[in-house]
């Protein structure tokens, strides 16, 4: 029995759009995460960029379970002494980019390698219901009826 080694030339990338309102950040980022790597798929290569294209619409609508909206802190450093910065994900929801909430929690889950960074660029993610990727016909991926915790209900 012999290892199948997937070539450039056999990789068949699909398209999927992902409504993200009220779906669980974690959640849908790992469903991501392995779609975006290839995972999913029975020809599944580690070295190669064989997942496919995501789209991500109305990122701004996740949802967070707990009190990880007001409790939860991304920090970074300007680089001058004394430089930490942080930011509470309910201060990015409300902010310019809410779309980072999300794309911060699916790029910690891939590689940090130039495959990771090249299969990072077939994610495309948008704050809004809008997206301008109708011409590749994107299939929609329901994560909300995957798992019944996918979907954060308000009751």
């Amino acid at each position: 029995m012999k290892t199948h080694s997937l070539k450039a030339s056999e990789i068949d990338k699909k398209w999927h759009v992902i409504d993200a309102t009220d779906l669980v950040v974690g959640r849908l980022a790992s469903i991501v995460a392995k779609m975006l790597r290839g995972k999913h798929k029975p020809t599944f290569t580690p070295h190669m960029d064989c997942g496919d294209n995501i789209i991500i619409v109305n990122a701004e609508k996740v949802a967070l379970t707990g009190k990880k909206r007001t409790d939860r802190r991304y920090y970074w450093h300007t680089g001058y002494p004394g430089g930490i910065k942080t930011r509470t994900v309910e201060q990015i929801l409300e902010g310019k980019f809410p779309e980072r909430v999300m794309h911060k929690a699916i790029e910690r889950m891939i590689t940090r390698n130039p495959l990771g960074r090249q299969q990072m660029s077939n994610l495309h993610i948008y704050a809004g219901p809008d997206h301008n990727h109708a011409a590749q016909k994107p299939e929609v991926l329901d994560v909300a009826a995957m798992n019944p915790k996918n979907k954060r209900s308000l009751a």
